[in-house]
């Protein structure tokens, strides 16, 4: 489906998590970044350290602490590769 963002998020021990997301945000060198389905292709360096949220259909929301590593986006989604991702604190929303 076009309207969903195929993403794949990765660190040196495992694959952490991979699915389908209405959007991910990560905080690069250059500032917060929010992906949408069709984004541009680009290569940004995650700033350290950084979170990483991945928006699911229901207004669910995945939030993972991410130390080092790059964020890669494609026309077939957004891969993020990291040196560690834990799953961060779980918010009240």
């Amino acid at each position: 489906m076009a309207n969903r963002l195929h993403v794949e998020l990765v660190s040196v021990e495992q694959k952490v998590w991979t699915g389908e997301a209405e959007m991910l945000v990560a905080r690069t060198t250059e500032g917060e970044l929010g992906v949408l389905p069709g984004h541009a292709p680009l290569l940004g360096q995650l700033a350290e350290p950084s979170q990483i949220r991945i928006k699911l259909d229901g207004g669910q929301t995945l939030a993972y602490d991410v130390a080092g590593g790059f964020l890669s986006v494609t026309e077939t989604g957004v891969t993020v590769l990291a040196e560690s991702a834990t799953p961060a604190e779980a918010s009240a929303r």
